[in-house]
Formats: C-alpha cells, sequence, structure tokens
C-alpha cells in the first residue's frame, strides 16, 4: 500500500502555495495538445496556457479488486492529472468494458489478477482490442502473465510497490502513445526464462513447423511420425503455454508468441 501511503503523506504535508504551482506541468503532451495555444503569463511572468480549466477531461478506467489500493490510485491520478474523469473504476471487467462502449477512454489502468478466472492476456484484451491504451499495475510475481499482457497489446506495466513517480510518468508516458515498462520489470524479465524452454525437443520443433504454416500432415512428414502424434506434440504445447498464462489458440498466437521468445526470427 505504499502508493495510499504516499498520497496521504503528500496530502498533509502539502503547503498551501503547493496548490497554486502549476500542474499543467505535468499534463501530458496529448492533453495539452487540445488547449488553445494562447497563453497567460502568471505573477512569475510564467505562462500557463489559456482555457486550461476548460480543456476536456481524459477518461480513464480502473480496474482493480482491491478497493484500498484502488481509491489510492484513484485519488493520485486526480491529484497529478486534474483533467482526468474516471468513467468506471472497480472490480468488474464486463462492466469496464461497457464503460469503453459509451466513451471514448484515454487510457485503462489494470491489475492482472482480479480474481474472476480470466487469464492476464484475456484481461488486457478486453481493451486493447478497442484500440484502448492498457497499462498494467500489478504484482511482480508471475513474469509470464506480464509477458502475455504484453504479447496482448498492453503498453506499459509498473509494480504495485512502485513510486507514485513512476506511477505517474508511466501514466504520461502512455496517454502520450508511447510504451512504458518500469526499470526493475525490465531487468527481471532479462532474467526470466521463456515457455518455450519448458518444451520438448519434439514440442518445440512440431510447434515451429505447424506455426510457420505448415498442415499437420506436412509436419508429420517432417518429423517423420504419425499427424496424431504431431497433434499431440502441439497440444501439449498449448497447455503449458496456457498454464503459463500464455494461451495460444490460433496459428497466430503462435507464431507472434514464438517470435517474440526469439524461437522464430
Amino acid at each position: 500500500m505504499r502508493l495510499v501511503a504516499e498520497v496521504s503523506e503528500r496530502n498533509r504535508a502539502r503547503p498551501n502555495s503547493a496548490k497554486k504551482s502549476p500542474l499543467w506541468r505535468a499534463l501530458p503532451a496529448r492533453i495539452l495538445t487540445t488547449i488553445p495555444t494562447t497563453a497567460t503569463p502568471d505573477r512569475r511572468g510564467t505562462e500557463i496556457p489559456t482555457l486550461l480549466l476548460m480543456a476536456e477531461p481524459i477518461n480513464v478506467v480502473l480496474l482493480e479488486d482491491h478497493p484500498l489500493y484502488r481509491e489510492g490510485l484513484k485519488n493520485f491520478v486526480r491529484a497529478e492529472f486534474p483533467v482526468a474523469n474516471f468513467v468506471y473504476d472497480g472490480a468488474d471487467a464486463h462492466q469496464a468494458r461497457a464503460a469503453c462502449d459509451d466513451h471514448t477512454v484515454a487510457i485503462a489502468i489494470v491489475d492482472l489478477h482480479l480474481g474472476d478466472g480470466r487469464s492476464p492476456g484475456e484481461i488486457v484484451t478486453l481493451f486493447s482490442s478497442k484500440k484502448i491504451p492498457v497499462l498494467v499495475i500489478s504484482a511482480l510475481s508471475n513474469f509470464d502473465s506480464v509477458k502475455s499482457a504484453f504479447s496482448m497489446g498492453a503498453k506499459g506495466f509498473v509494480s504495485k510497490d512502485s513510486s507514485s513517480e513512476e506511477i505517474k510518468k508511466a501514466i504520461k508516458t502512455i496517454v502520450d502513445g508511447n510504451e512504458f515498462i518500469s526499470p526493475i520489470l525490465n531487468q527481471a524479465l532479462s532474467f526470466t526464462s521463456k515457455t518455450s524452454d519448458e518444451l520438448s525437443a519434439q514440442e518445440k520443433k512440431a510447434l515451429v513447423l505447424y506455426a510457420s504454416g505448415l498442415k499437420l500432415d506436412a509436419v508429420a512428414r517432417r518429423m517423420n511420425v504419425a499427424p496424431s502424434t504431431v497433434k499431440q506434440y502441439i497440444e501439449r504445447a498449448k497447455m503449458k503455454y496456457r498454464m503459463a498464462g500464455t494461451p495460444i489458440r490460433t496459428k497466430t498466437d503462435m507464431y507472434r508468441t514464438l517470435r517474440d521468445e526469439g524461437v522464430i526470427q
């Protein structure tokens, strides 16, 4: 609950003068571009975009099943990005998706583990399939889940242990149209094993040949085994990926996943 503590501490310690600081400096470029270029200097001569307070809100979806963390994160985002408008905050994936049908959402901030049986990839796909940028804020416990989220279109990841400054940077980066991975995660992922390393030699060969476009009969001839054996290899490989949080249901999924793991160039 580091974020909740940081927000509370900042609210207590913030002097009155801080409330008058130019918060527009922290706003993403995407927000500022919606504001007229005419600028008005403040008392110190700093130019502030006019009509800032009249800028259109930036719609945000927050999908998180821990109420205390969700509330702390929502308050933090509102404090740092005054134009943020939460069209949904809660733990129901269906309601979050419905909110995206009714609003133009600039960013979806999601947890990968909602306790509803959905895989990380499925959670991310709810939003990425609608071209909504996804920032994952989750625990650093399962790197395969994180990789699955990125393979399904997530634009950024920060740990729940991240500082408020890092979360702020991630939100700004993604709303600006870029990707963000926390330095700690980036380092950790470089040392994690790939699911393809858990496949047997025959499973990997069958999966690579099949994902590359060959039919089962052609793969069987290449491997000098029966088509039914090839099917068993592929099904076992798919099960291992599913258990790792990276479902590969189609040939396209297989090819993309193997390419991302460096198995196929």
